[in-house]
């Protein structure tokens, strides 16, 4: 008999490998933002001194402008990575990151300036470093168009003080990069904040999927045990009711009943084969959030492709083993970890143990996590060693072609 194969597992993967992709994608962004803002900087620093060399300026001045500039341009990056990790609601000014670069720009902004004579040159630093600071959306846009019209300004004036004599070429190319750089740096963060939201987004999208995957199946299983339970509960009340006078038909109802009970155990097994299972990212989430809720200190490190990892066979081991350290645990920290190595997925769990606890105090729950990995082909290792407790269960990667097709092999069967 032929059918349709099942597309969930294909879908699933194509889904795991699209986000894969989009990860990979939002770091490279990143980079291209942050050598973007980098270089720009760079090319200030350059022409700053290549003014100061310009000007005539003595070895002592030259060196201590090269230094200083190169100290704003590291300081610079602080306030610039910061910028990446920040929250939904940050700060406008945190000091440990902003005032190495806001001391580096003052110094440098002050020495170029003097030497070179360019207004430019001395206020530019300051301002890029106003730039890099994380402010609200409208005050930004008009914080850019603010210091753009004031380097525009102030390049008009070094250009108008210099008219009666050459302006040299690096004096001539600092202004213009000056003119340019709040711009550019102000773009390209608008550019990051853009693709975060479109990541926060696309997040909040799967769990909502997840979510309403969830309500389905419990609506599909409220259906199905409803209807079978009621018609259970009438062939019961019927051969009780026959049993007195017409046995033969009272246990014909029994029959009925016992047949409908399989009917439901079957369809129940069938539901639950058709669902698809929570992603592995939101089973660790769900682990922690349990754990300190519990009072534990928790800390998980997951791979960034742990979508691709098999969902049916660690989904439960992470959820008996989370269970595990809240019954048997010393309850003052856990570490869970999901790694991807050599064709394998690697999930461990460690927690302090109970320093009087018998050795076999896991032992049921463990028997469960081992044959849930000899099934998925795995292993389990257990550790305990001094005051810690470790579970690594390890499992082959699988492969989303041949998943789809042994799916499609139990679905025609």
């Amino acid at each position: 008999m032929s059918s349709q194969p099942d597309p969930a597992s294909a879908s699933d993967a194509a889904e795991a490998r699209r986000a894969l992709v989009l990860t990979r994608s939002i770091n490279v962004t990143w980079w291209y933002v942050a050598s973007s803002v980098v270089f720009f900087e760079l090319m200030v620093a350059v022409f700053s001194v290549a003014a100061v060399v310009e000007a005539g300026a003595g070895n002592v001045a030259r060196a201590a402008v090269g230094v200083t500039a190169l100290l704003w341009w590291l300081a610079t990056l602080l306030p610039l990575f910061e910028y990446r990790r920040r929250t939904t609601a940050p700060a406008l000014v945190i000091w440990r990151h902003h005032l190495a670069p806001f001391l580096a720009a003052a110094v440098f902004g002050l020495l170029a300036g003097l030497i070179t004579g360019q207004w430019v040159a001395g206020i530019l630093p300051l301002i890029q470093v106003l730039m890099l600071l994380n402010w609200p959306p409208g005050v930004r846009l008009r914080m850019v168009l603010a210091a753009t019209a004031l380097l525009v300004a102030l390049a008009v004036i070094d250009f108008r003080l210099a008219s009666g004599e050459s302006m040299s070429a690096s004096g001539f190319q600092l202004g213009v990069f000056a003119v340019m750089l709040p711009a550019v740096t102000v773009s390209s963060l608008w550019w990051w904040d853009v693709l975060v939201a479109l990541d926060r987004a696309r997040a909040s999208e799967a769990k909502l999927a997840a979510t309403q995957e969830r309500l389905r199946l419990a609506t599909d299983v409220h259906d199905l045990q409803g209807h079978h339970l009621q018609v259970i509960a009438l062939q019961l009340e019927l051969a009780e009711r026959l049993m007195p006078r017409d046995p033969d038909a009272g246990m014909e109802q029994l029959r009925a009943a016992r047949a409908s009970v399989d009917d439901a155990r079957q369809g129940t097994r069938d539901l639950a084969t058709r669902f698809r299972s929570v992603p592995l990212s939101d089973e660790l989430a769900n682990a922690v959030d349990l754990l300190r809720a519990a009072g534990t200190k928790v800390e998980a490190t997951v791979a960034p492709d742990a979508s691709l990892a098999p969902a049916s066979a660690l989904g439960p081991v992470i959820r008996e083993t989370t269970t595990n350290v809240l019954r048997h645990g010393g309850g003052k920290w856990a570490h869970l970890s999901l790694t991807h190595t050599d064709g394998s997925w690697r999930y461990e769990i460690s927690n302090d143990a109970v320093v009087d606890a018998p050795e076999n105090a896991d032992g049921a729950g463990l028997d469960g996590i081992a044959r849930r990995a000899a099934e998925a082909d795995g292993n389990l290792e257990v550790n305990r060693e001094d005051r810690t407790f470790t579970v690594v269960v390890t499992v082959p990667a699988e492969d989303p072609a041949e998943s789809s097709t042994e799916n499609e092999k139990k679905v025609a069967g």
